[in-house]
């Protein structure tokens, strides 16, 4: 017998002894008879294999037949990538999100918690939904998001987004001069904004110029449209320039950007991302000029050139949002579970590229929320001198 049947037997066994025993007064011996009647209740719960009320039985048919039988085709329509780098990428969080059966009921696997959390950013289905897609509770498949979300912020954050050493830096320089003949230019900045519902606290901090309420993505990438530096989270109401110095990537810039110099005509260089109107003009981010109405001609030409480099921009942030389509709904969630939503996404959109998964065109769904239109920065712009050196080496 295992243990608790024995300890049950010894029980029996006292209380057939404890009611026989004539010596023992009347209230002694109905007490612990009570005691250990007591204690044999609680034992015959702790064998039972599972609650009667606390589970409701639930069908994971889908998931375990249905899946099993789709083709690769089907298999990256559903999940937005191959089974293979859904297996490397289950094989990556499991250490993060391991969990063991306990006595009342079985663990979730760790390929269908992923593939819940995968599924929700993919189509922002409703918990309600997903939950009888995958014959699990609504609770649990919350819980399978944020769990994923923390293992990939934990794990692979770290190496899918980070600001480049001294070697990659050369690299991307040299990739998007040969593109684009810009020298020296390691990447794009731009914001984009999130779509939430509005929060309870602080809400009108979150309602954007477009009349809805959002946070801001600031993502800064390569000539190939990977991301090496986001930041999410901050209200939709914020100002892109505003939301760049609130960011590491500013405090981070003299240092990032100052390091190896190139002398070009008159001018040292370091290296410099390419922004918008809306960023403020430094000697590290080169922006268009304003137009005024009254550009020059060679004014005119750097802002074309700088346009069609940012277009890896414009691109990168719609495969995100098409591949990841929780990014272009109104989002469930709360706000810190949406922040970790959008880092995440962001990573497995470098996974993704960089483990050559095709964007779909038919992912690419027309935006539901437009973007609003960043007011022009105004104020004193440092690095004009710059602008201007790489202007005249544009048009020479």
């Amino acid at each position: 017998m295992e243990g608790a049947e024995v300890v049950a037997a010894l029980l029996v066994c006292l209380y057939v002894y404890v009611a026989s025993v004539e010596a023992m007064n009347e209230w002694r011996r109905q007490f612990t008879l009570l005691q250990f009647t007591m204690l044999q209740i609680l034992l015959h719960r702790a064998r039972r294999t599972a609650p009667i009320v606390w589970t409701h039985k639930r069908s994971a048919e889908w998931w375990k037949v249905v899946v099993s039988t789709f083709s690769d085709e089907q298999w990256v329509q559903n999940f937005r990538m191959s089974k293979e780098t859904f297996t490397y990428l289950c094989q990556r969080v499991q250490p993060a999100m391991e969990k063991q059966d306990v006595n009342y009921r079985l663990c979730v696997p760790l390929q269908q918690r992923v593939a819940i959390a995968v599924w929700k950013l993919a189509t922002n289905a409703d918990y309600r939904s997903i939950a009888h897609l995958f014959g699990v509770s609504r609770s649990t498949a919350c819980k399978c998001l944020k769990a994923f979300c923390s293992a990939v912020e934990d794990i692979l954050l770290p190496e899918a987004i980070q600001f480049p050493n001294a070697d990659k830096l050369q690299e991307m320089a040299y990739y998007f001069e040969n593109r684009w003949g810009l020298p020296h230019c390691v990447g794009t900045i731009d914001g984009s904004h999130i779509p939430i519902l509005a929060p309870q606290e602080y809400h009108t901090q979150y309602y954007n110029r477009k009349g809805w309420y959002s946070i801001v993505l600031q993502a800064v990438m390569d000539g190939k449209g990977l991301f090496w530096n986001v930041f999410a989270g901050l209200p939709g109401s914020m100002h892109d320039a505003r939301v760049l110095r609130r960011s590491g990537l500013w405090n981070m810039a003299d240092r990032l950007f100052g390091g190896q110099h190139r002398v070009i005509g008159d001018h040292d260089w370091g290296y410099y991302i390419l922004g918008d109107a809306a960023h403020p003009q430094t000697s590290w981010l080169m922006k268009p000029f304003m137009d005024n109405g009254r550009l020059t001609e060679e004014q005119t030409n750097f802002n074309v050139k700088l346009s069609r480099a940012r277009v890896v921009v414009e691109n990168a942030f719609g495969r995100l949002k098409g591949r990841w389509r929780c990014l272009l709904r109104r989002n469930d969630c709360n706000l810190d579970t949406v922040k970790s939503v959008v880092i995440t996404c962001c990573v497995l959109h470098n996974l993704c590229e960089s483990h050559g998964e095709d964007f779909r065109e038919e992912w690419a769904e027309p935006v539901l929320f437009n973007q609003p239109d960043a007011p022009l920065q105004d104020g004193a712009d440092t690095g004009v001198a710059a602008r201007a050196a790489l202007m005249s080496h544009l048009t020479n």
